[in-house]
């Protein structure tokens, strides 16, 4: 089973062979890379120049492809390449390549043979970081094919990697992928973690204190605060009023069936967006408990369309019971839209996105009467929802802008860029 609660899925049932030299390089280089404790920096790159740097992101998908860490990126790339010379390299969504421009950003999709354990295995991704003249390749991590596409390269350059989750479900393969992913950690210049929780309640991170940055996520805040009036308007005439929404992945870990649980207990609307696995087992609970007409699924929603059901809600609900939720950026949305968030205590970033008493309010995870309540205080409070709405609006500028986060980001390259060569 993969950490999203969905089966083990063979892309391609035949078997993934590489061409003899793709074989061979990657055989021999990930030999090399498992051993590998020196960056040599890459010739034609000295200390101090002036030119633009060249930054090789490699993640698991790009937008369109939806996702929290997809969005992430396709947010970062879009402001550094005002900077530096970026370019993208994830997996396509079939076995076609696809090479495109997107908001100034350079992305390849490489043809995906078959997916393991959550993961997009693309075997040309070793030949396409050997072949990078990258100052500094920057992955995206979990990642399993991508480390060890980076591990076989031979790449020579600087790593920076932005550690997102620890591997929470997979515990078997985690172990077996383990010393791979210590070989590239050890080998980074680099570690962005996206919260001072994250960073001191994982135990990989804690390996590698000494080069761990705590860098939040961000987003175009403006994006969120306003939007138009005529479609608010609208929702609300569909909806009602004391409306409670939540967005993400229908997968074990967002806790939904809990939240559903809870809205027996609220006098509201539930308005969930988003789509996966668990889409028709949530709607039976829903039915069950007689919730048919109160718990309203609309399925994927793109992002900017998502706005104007933020701004019709009365609070944001995420209810996720598991540190796969290393963090809920759209919580972030929701506050920058002006709503309270009503959110878990886990041991991951969440609570730290949003604080309780401040933003919002925070509940124990798998607790349906405390997310009930939690709910109708706010929704029963207007000038508590108000105060923590304004609250959470001038947080999410404060510290989760787009502008923040790429500042951040861009002084860390240019430091690693002059930090002395390792030998």
């Amino acid at each position: 089973m993969l950490d999203d609660g969905s089966p083990f899925l063979w892309r391609d049932a035949s078997p993934c062979r590489l061409a003899p030299a793709e074989e061979d390089l990657f055989i021999h280089g990930l030999a090399k890379g498992m051993n590998r404790s020196t960056q040599p920096r890459p010739s034609g790159t000295p200390a101090g120049t002036c030119r633009r740097l060249k930054v090789l992101h490699v993640g698991k998908f790009y937008p369109p492809h939806m996702g929290g860490i997809e969005t992430h990126l396709q947010t970062l790339c879009t402001r550094l390449q005002k900077s530096v010379d970026v370019h993208v390299v994830v997996a396509s969504d079939d076995h076609s390549p696809a090479e495109e421009v997107l908001g100034g950003v350079a992305v390849s999709r490489l043809p995906t043979r078959l997916h393991l354990a959550s993961t997009p295995v693309c075997p040309g991704m070793v030949s396409r970081i050997h072949r990078s003249s990258a100052d500094i390749v920057h992955i995206h991590m979990p990642n399993p094919a991508a480390v060890l596409a980076y591990l076989a390269s031979g790449y020579a350059g600087r790593l920076v990697v932005t550690y997102h989750s620890d591997t929470v479900r997979q515990k078997f393969l985690g172990a077996l992928f383990e010393p791979c992913l210590h070989a590239a950690l050890r080998n980074s210049s680099a570690i962005i973690a996206t919260s001072p929780d994250y960073r001191q309640t994982s135990a990989v991170l804690l390996r590698y204190a000494d080069r761990c940055h705590v860098i939040p996520y961000g987003i175009t805040v403006e994006q969120f605060e306003h939007c138009d009036p005529a479609a608010v308007a609208s929702l609300r005439e569909r909806y009602g009023d004391r409306l409670v929404i939540s967005v993400g992945r229908l997968v074990y870990y967002k806790g939904f069936e809990y939240l559903i649980q809870a809205m027996a207990q609220v006098q509201g609307k539930l308005l969930i967006i988003g789509d996966g696995p668990l889409r028709e087992k949530l709607r039976s609970l829903a039915a069950s408990l007689g919730l048919g007409d109160r718990v309203i699924f609309l399925g994927e929603i793109q992002n900017q369309q998502v706005v104007p059901y933020y701004h019709a809600s009365d609070v944001f609900a995420l209810a996720s019971v598991a540190r796969s939720e290393a963090f809920g950026i759209v919580q972030i949305e929701a506050m920058a839209a002006g709503l309270p968030v009503v959110n878990t205590s886990l041991d991951s970033g969440v609570p730290f996105v949003s604080r309780h008493g401040e933003t919002g309010l925070t509940v124990p995870p798998s607790d349906p009467p405390a997310l009930a309540a939690a709910i109708t205080q706010l929704l029963n409070d207007t000038s508590l929802r108000v105060q923590y709405g304004q609250a959470a609006r001038l947080r999410a500028k404060r510290e989760f802008s787009v502008d923040a986060m790429t500042s951040q980001v861009l002084s860390l390259y240019h430091e690693v860029m002059a930090a002395p060569a390792k030998h």
